[in-house]
């Protein structure tokens, strides 16, 4: 017998019929620092947790957010994607950005490398600036010592789009030398 599959068969054999990609609807029950809880409108409750249904971070949206509560709260109704059966906690993982068209798809279908932007510096790190250019759509200018703060405005020039890995490389513009 696997995990809980003895102690809890109706939640196994729900858990075990729903199949990847299918669409799953219920009610946030706890928002977690590590994860939502999704009360789903069908199958059984869980027997230990606010719900069966689980998103992690990552899966909650396709924008960067400082905390859970700006993307989720309790008592919202949410739709996710099936990703799978978290056999050890009983939970069918869910994905809410997987319903959700991806800003970064979009943004790669109309701008070019080569294009200049102006963005809005998001993060300072060691190696470089985060600057958003689009609704969702951050990419990494590579700086030895970056000299802007977060907040600042930057124009910038798309160097690299990488569809597959969703990572957008910026440069600087060229200044012009001479009058």
């Amino acid at each position: 017998m696997r995990n809980g599959e003895a102690e809890h068969p109706e939640l196994w054999a729900f858990l075990e019929g729903l199949r990847q990609g299918e669409s799953l609807g219920g009610t946030v029950a706890a928002v977690e620092r590590f994860g939502v809880f999704v009360a789903l409108d069908r199958g059984p409750a869980h027997p230990l947790y606010p719900g069966v249904g689980f998103v992690t971070m990552p899966e909650l949206s396709w924008r960067r957010f400082e905390e859970l509560s700006d993307v989720v709260r309790v008592g919202e109704r949410v739709t996710g994607e099936f990703l799978g059966f978290d056999t050890w906690n009983l939970e069918a993982r869910m994905s809410l950005r997987a319903m959700l068209p991806d800003p970064f798809q979009a943004f790669a279908d109309r701008v070019a490398v080569g294009e200049r932007l102006r963005g809005r510096v998001t993060k300072v790190v060691p190696f470089g600036v985060f600057v958003e250019v689009a609704d969702g759509v951050e990419g990494l200018v590579r700086e030895d010592e970056p000299v802007v703060r977060a907040g600042d405005a930057m124009t910038v020039v798309v160097g690299a789009i990488d569809r597959e890995r969703r990572r957008l490389t910026l440069v600087r513009p060229e200044r012009r030398r001479g009058g």
